[in-house]
């Protein structure tokens, strides 16, 4: 399931073109739309900003991976998801888990922080969990490293 929302009601907070003309209240009230325990059922929260004009004249496809090397990955990483269970990721209860999420030290200690910091609930710990061992799949990895650890932790606005 996908979920787009702009970040205030007008819709430009953070643009860097166009000032935002709502409230810290209004702004606030806006994102309390949406309750505490949906947000927590949210994998992945992805701020994207309105591109410059010169950004979207000047980019070259070229930089870019290709979505022919991206489907490889994905198709890879789904297969080495198979390969440790009958689920992908997504689907991983608790015990599961346990089995296969291989996770460093380093990635611990940082996982902790952040549940501790950031005040993740059980839910939101297992799916940042979840993601990053999904990121180590498509990067060939079977440890949960601090750099994957770290990189789930981004998508949690």
């Amino acid at each position: 399931m996908g979920y787009s929302l702009h970040a205030c009601p007008c819709g430009f907070f953070g643009d860097e073109e166009k000032e935002c003309n709502c409230s810290p209240l209004a702004i606030e009230r806006y994102r309390n739309r949406i309750s505490g325990p949906l947000w927590d059922r949210m994998d992945l929260q992805v701020m994207v900003y309105r591109p410059k004009y010169e950004q979207l004249r000047n980019s070259s496809l070229e930089k870019e991976e290709s979505s022919e090397t991206v489907r490889e990955r994905v198709i890879a990483a789904r297969e080495r998801q198979l390969r440790r269970s009958p689920w992908c990721n997504a689907h991983l209860d608790a015990e599961m888990m346990k089995q296969v999420c291989h996770i460093s030290d380093k990635a611990e200690s940082l996982l902790e922080q952040a549940y501790r910091r950031l005040n993740l609930s059980g839910r939101g710990l297992h799916r940042t969990l979840k993601v990053a061992r999904t990121i180590a799949d498509l990067h060939g990895s079977e440890q949960i490293s601090e750099t994957h650890i770290a990189e789930a932790l981004q998508y949690r606005l």
